[in-house]
């Protein structure tokens, strides 16, 4: 049993519970549980509120807006919300000016509500440092996860108009900062440490995943996936108990229904498998472009020398516009997803055009200053392709009996996945949303194309493209080009256990269990590095030759991979990353025999700590 650090959990002030926290004394475990458990009850609150003030504003200004005929007979609806906001600020003149623009001026809802989101961004929230998602992966790679939380409530407000006003971004991405900066905020008052903190924020980050689809094993694997950037065993127990809690609180209020309600269909015969290939392909091929446009559209509006408040208003005209003709592009198209699944009758023009219209307005959207996500149109996009493909493949093949709501329904995780390229998030988002896992094969295949074509296409999925404009390359949640400033000399151990040739299997079991080391060097009778003895080694030869005593020298490892002292950690990692060992033995340079040190997994981890450190203060000199 790991012995429980005491720990006493001091505060300034937080309402009632930190008075008590204050008198109480925790377990580290015990503390970081309740602590999660805060986590995943705010995070639910939060996006709860979210949910219900983006939901009230967009019925406000498009309930009924579903087609081009809906879109006739509800246009007096449009502008009647900003009409009587401008009338209760006092802004008179100009309710009266929305209210005589007619109906035809439903097209500039969208640009409007940009105005004021322009407007929110540049005199409240102002210059941001970590921006969407991709922000809260650099502040937790880089920051320590400490996250502006008193920001929130205003990015929430905006995020709600933006989705309200009819622009083509989701709900998810901020229902992940809510849960974050949530995380973050507990982190920050209660004094922990950096490491504790970014495990909080991927808890809220889980939590607001959790809370957005229903989904808590979704939100999991996303906060491992995306935000600490790999399978991390410390995190795991916090992040899934603020997940659970999270989606706990949501089923209390929102009831345990899925996103989608969908009527059943299976996966029928073997001979559609090959068009799920083509349909991974596809979507891999749309999730590239859709990512690189992100890229584009960004470059664009960064470089156009224009007032922040006007930028947004641009891009609301081009969705007013498209919305005139589509008007399933305006909001997070949750009910055209479902008409989608159900099978409704929609053609093959139209869903083509609602999957190409939302990859292209998504990028302009979120480029031009609105806030949101792009979860929402990954999954829009894809229900709409694969809807498509599903019924061109009916036509085509129509003894196979194909039913096209299967196929929108994988292309909705492969488009997901080729995107935020996290398959194992699509995959248990897209059962979580449907409650379906009948089509677990056609899913499997195509999201795995998805990904491998989308990947050697675009490097970047679409959050790590906007780290990677800023100079930072992610790997498993680190900056790499930040191990480049340390040397492998400066953290490698120096004082390590070894064993010789002529050690038998028993001694080395022996030192291995008593070390809890899962590998050792091995040295020659001349004291020379001649290879590595690891467990697998031990347990295949006992296996083949259980009778037989057996020394390590016959069994070791010989061809090894091996650091240099004055290489970078940079250059070690990604020597680490051919055949994915534990550690490097570190030899020096004129004699790849001579054993001067160990490179670990801890090692590196210690080294990028104190590359951080070392950035943050040059950054401080600098700003000072």
């Amino acid at each position: 049993m790991l012995p429980h650090i005491r720990t006493k959990i001091r505060l300034f002030s937080f309402g009632k519970i930190i008075p008590w926290l204050n008198r109480q004394e925790f377990s580290e475990s015990a503390a970081l549980a309740v602590i999660a458990i805060l986590v995943g009850i705010t995070s639910g609150i939060g996006v709860w509120l979210f949910k219900q003030l983006f939901n009230v504003i967009y019925r406000y200004a498009f309930e009924g807006i579903d087609t081009p005929l809906g879109l006739l007979h509800r246009k007096e609806n449009a502008l009647r919300f900003f009409q009587d906001l401008a009338n209760w600020a006092g802004f008179d003149r100009i309710g009266t000016a929305l209210g005589s623009m007619g109906n035809w001026m439903i097209f500039l809802i969208p640009a409007i509500g940009g105005l004021i989101i322009g407007l929110i961004s540049h005199f409240l929230i102002g210059k941001e440092r970590y921006v969407g998602i991709a922000g809260i992966m650099e502040s937790v790679a880089l920051g320590g996860g400490r996250l502006p939380y008193r920001k929130i409530p205003t990015k929430t407000v905006a995020a709600a108009l933006s989705i309200g006003s009819g622009a083509s971004v989701g709900p998810a991405d901020p229902s992940v900062q809510i849960g974050a900066y949530l995380g973050s905020m507990f982190g920050q008052l209660l004094r922990l440490s950096d490491e504790r903190i970014r495990a909080l924020v991927a808890s809220g980050a889980a939590g607001g995943i959790a809370a957005a689809f229903n989904a808590p094993i979704a939100g999991i694997f996303f906060a491992l996936e995306i935000i600490i950037g790999e399978l991390s065993v410390n995190a795991f127990g916090i992040v899934t108990l603020a997940s659970v809690i999270s989606s706990v609180f949501t089923q209390a209020i929102s009831g345990h229904q899925p996103a989608f309600r969908i009527p059943a269909y299976a996966f029928n015969s073997v001979w559609e498998l090959p068009l799920y290939f083509g349909l991974g392909v596809l979507s891999g091929l749309s999730a590239a472009f859709y990512i690189r446009l992100h890229h584009f559209t960004r470059g664009i509006f960064d470089k156009w020398n224009a007032a922040r408040w006007l930028k947004p208003v641009v891009a609301g005209i081009a969705v007013g516009f498209v919305g005139m003709h589509l008007p399933q592009v305006f909001g997070i198209g949750y009910v055209t997803i479902e008409n989608i699944l159900a099978g409704k009758p929609l053609t093959v023009t139209l869903l083509l055009s609602l999957a190409l219209s939302r990859l292209v307005l998504t990028p302009i959207c979120i480029s031009s200053g609105f806030h949101g996500g792009v979860f929402a149109p990954a999954l829009f996009s894809g229900a709409s392709l694969g809807g498509a493909y599903g019924l061109v493949a009916n036509q085509v093949f129509p003894s196979l009996n194909i039913s096209p709501p299967a196929f929108a329904m994988v292309g909705m995780a492969a488009v997901l996945a080729g995107t935020i390229h996290a398959p194992i998030t699509s995959f248990i988002l897209l059962f979580e949303m449907t409650h379906d896992y009948r089509i677990i094969l056609p899913l499997i295949a195509a999201v795995n194309v998805s990904l491998f074509l989308s990947w050697h296409l675009q490097h970047d999925s679409v959050y790590t493209l906007g780290l990677t404009r800023k100079g930072i390359r992610l790997h498993r949640g680190r900056d790499v080009d930040v191990l480049e400033t340390i040397t492998v000399k400066e953290v490698m151990e120096t004082e390590f256990v070894t064993l010789r040739e002529s050690d038998t299997l028993a001694v080395a079991t022996d030192l291995l269990n008593r070390k809890r080391q899962h590998g050792l060097p091995v040295l020659n009778d001349d004291g020379e590095l001649s290879g590595i003895i690891t467990v697998q080694d031990i347990d295949r030869a006992q296996e083949n030759d259980s009778d037989i005593v057996r020394i390590v020298g016959e069994v070791c490892t010989r061809e090894l991979l091996f650091a240099y002292p004055d290489e970078t950690i940079g250059v070690a990692l990604r020597r680490i990353g051919v055949r994915n060992v534990g550690q490097l033995p570190v030899v020096a340079r004129e004699n790849q025999r001579r054993l001067v040190g160990l490179l670990r997994n801890a090692d590196i981890a210690r080294a990028y700590d104190l590359a951080v450190t070392r950035r943050a203060a040059t950054r401080q000199r600098m700003y000072y």
